[in-house]
């Protein structure tokens, strides 16, 4: 009990910092950082089709449905292809939620929008799934890698490095303000840490087993 009050302190602290940070970002940095990167974003842009949400998430839902039918058909699956199936299905659930709940409540609209005269300010409950915040891509990637890191403690630096990269593709490519990453990237790897919490300990041996 003692150590669920600690982590669930950590968290509270980490999510006030989080919070901080996206109102600083979202007063002073979005904007000037949106409008250096408009020219040189456009040339990223080809990677909308491939890299797109929808590829991914077919991709992780393909990787799903094999895993099942693998565990159907053995009866069985190593511990790293279990984590793999739960971290696919924590980032398709994040990033619903994201789409579906917290993008329309918000109603923040995205840089293109915004270069095309858009107010860059939360027009609450007016959103869809195109909005910009938070994002989608650092939801759905903050997610899955956030399992990895509660299962494999040594994924946690690696992990990071690659969510930086994604999060300066995303900022550089113009597809995204800095708060909308900050937050998609807290709110994911906080689902993923969450889910991989459930799936450790739903793999742990009974405490009266021999």
């Amino acid at each position: 009990m003692k150590r669920f009050s600690a982590v669930l302190e950590i968290w509270l602290v980490l999510a006030l910092a989080c919070a901080g940070l996206t109102l600083l970002s979202f007063r002073v940095i979005d904007m000037p950082l949106a409008v250096y990167f408009w020219k040189i974003g456009r040339f990223l842009h080809p990677l909308n089709k491939p890299l797109g949400a929808p590829v991914i998430l077919a991709v992780e839902a393909a990787i799903t449905v094999i895993l099942v039918l693998v565990r159907l058909v053995r009866g069985h699956l190593p511990l790293f292809a279990e984590t793999v199936a739960v971290a696919c299905l924590t980032s398709i659930c994040a990033y619903a939620i994201n789409s579906h709940v917290l993008k329309p409540l918000f109603g923040v609209p995205n840089p293109t929008s915004v270069m095309h005269g858009a107010k860059h300010a939360f027009h609450w409950l007016k959103g869809s799934g195109w909005s910009s915040f938070p994002s989608g891509h650092m939801t759905l990637a903050g997610a899955l890698a956030g399992v990895f890191m509660r299962v494999y403690r040594a994924s946690i630096w690696p992990l990071c490095v690659l969510l930086g990269v994604a999060a300066v593709l995303l900022l550089v490519g113009d597809w995204h303000f800095v708060s909308d990453v900050l937050v998609g990237t807290f709110l994911g790897v906080s689902a993923g840490v969450l889910a991989g919490q459930g799936w450790v300990v739903h793999k742990a041996p009974p405490a009266d087993a021999a």
